[in-house]
């Protein structure tokens, strides 16, 4: 499971950010998390749950946001939103096709209380 690795990242990143902002404690953490980056929200927040307490956001509420798969066509350059399996182009039916968002997993925001 390779979320609790992603998760000790995440609260490691937001807490030295509190820290340096002089929070007395993290009240929620906002993530986009790309359909295509195989990260299991439900996973995420098993490991947020098992990961946070005894830190700053320990209680904190955990957000995801799903970005699903965007692509352009190499042929035409037309770009498009698609599931996970089916990534032909739809104007030309090409399949020379570049995935441009989908794969993201960052930080977007945190809160915090000083």
């Amino acid at each position: 499971m390779h979320e609790f690795s992603l998760m000790t990242g995440v609260l490691d990143a937001v807490e030295i950010s509190a820290r340096e902002n002089n929070a007395s404690k993290i009240t929620e953490v906002k993530l986009v998390i790309g359909a295509m980056s195989e990260v299991l929200e439900e996973a995420m927040d098993f490991a947020f749950e098992a990961l946070s307490p005894g830190t700053l956001a320990e209680g904190a509420r955990l957000t995801m946001t799903k970005v699903s798969p965007k692509s352009r066509c190499l042929a035409c350059g037309e770009e498009f939103e698609h599931d996970r399996l089916h990534f032909a182009c739809p104007r030309c039916d090409s399949l020379a096709t570049q995935l441009i968002a989908g794969k993201e997993m960052y930080i977007e925001s945190m809160e915090i209380e000083t």
